[in-house]
């Protein structure tokens, strides 16, 4: 790594100062490096460990070897965890800019050699409007017919755990405003912002005109999640209805995979009450309404001024080798334009 010299010991064994011909300590190795980033993402030595898969006295123990081969702590260990110092930061950022050309030179040599395609573990939020999600799909398979892509159905929550922690490489999903500073190493592209529908009653003032303010709806008895469904704009979309009635909780849906069925329930409660349904259409497009609507004297309105929202976005681990990366950049690329 540039600007790393070597370091001697001294008669006694201890590390002494440094050479000055740029190369990187001797008996720094490309595990020391993984351990170290794994610890400075985690923020703890017991999650680094979890996700590295190796025993945390062990995981201990080449830190401090790495430190010594650097000459300098890079980490101050605290009881709430571990925080990086000046040097750590440096060799934070060298270690993963290291790592990833190692990821890239090994995926070349792998093409190289007839050895296998790239692959790529992708999770599709479910319950996403199945344009975008069909759009993004379509777009992914074109824009990479060399790469074996697993697609995944699954929840995500608000930090993008899985790609954090490795068990998926990228994803489609949702961003509010309460999770737009996303944990290193993960990388975002947006696609747009959405905005859900609200359903009430046909015969509720704001069905002629298509609107309902957020002050009314606040005061409303509104059905929408489940919560784990798609935690990080379930509780951005709480917060903002808090901020109106600070009581306000909403309610789980009766039944969770039938529209029709929670509209009914909805329609014949004994207090005003509305539903909500996830981010479904870009931000100022008007709502359709179906055959759902008249069967249940329910109809789709929008929110005034759009204060609920949530942005579509693809996320990735900047661990992928680049070319991977690029074609994710490219996908959401397209879909957004």
């Amino acid at each position: 790594m540039a600007g790393w010299d070597c370091m001697e010991k001294t008669k006694n064994g201890s590390i002494s100062s440094l050479d000055s011909d740029n190369s990187a300590p001797q008996g720094v190795e490309l595990r020391h490096l993984r351990y170290f980033v794994a610890v400075a993402e985690a923020g703890t030595f017991t999650h680094a460990a979890e996700r590295m898969y190796v025993a945390q006295p062990t995981l201990s123990q080449q830190i401090r070897r790495l430190e010594e081969f650097v000459g300098t702590p890079l980490l101050q260990r605290r009881r709430e965890g571990v925080r990086l110092t000046e040097a750590g930061t440096v060799l934070l950022e060298e270690s993963r800019a290291v790592l990833s050309l190692v990821n890239h030179g090994v995926s070349r040599t792998r093409h190289a050699a007839g050895l296998g395609r790239s692959r790529l573990r992708f999770v599709v939020q479910p319950h996403l409007p199945p344009t975008l999600a069909a759009a993004t799909v379509s777009r992914l398979r074109s824009a990479a017919p060399e790469v074996d892509v697993t697609w995944l159905e699954t929840s995500l929550d608000a930090d993008f755990s899985s790609i954090l922690q490795r068990r998926a490489d990228a994803a489609l999903g949702w961003m509010s405003s309460a999770n737009r500073a996303l944990p290193v190493p993960l990388d975002v592209m947006d696609i747009g912002p959405f905005e859900p529908d609200v359903w009430i009653s046909a015969r509720h003032p704001g069905a002629a005109n298509g609107t309902i303010g957020l002050d009314e709806l606040a005061r409303m008895h509104i059905i929408h999640g489940p919560r784990h469904d798609d935690p990080g704009t379930y509780d951005a979309w709480r917060s903002v209805l808090q901020g109106r009635n600070p009581s306000f909780e909403f309610t789980d849906p009766p039944f969770r995979q039938s529209l029709p069925m929670t509209l009914a329930f909805a329609a014949t409660g004994s207090r005003p009450s509305a539903v909500l349904t996830g981010p479904c259409h870009p931000v100022g497009i008007d709502p359709q309404s179906t055959a759902d609507a008249g069967r249940h004297e329910m109809v789709p309105v929008r929110v005034e001024g759009s204060p609920l929202t949530a942005t579509a976005a693809l996320v990735w681990n900047t661990d992928l080798p680049r070319e991977l990366q690029q074609v994710l950049f490219d996908t959401a690329e397209k879909i957004a334009s």
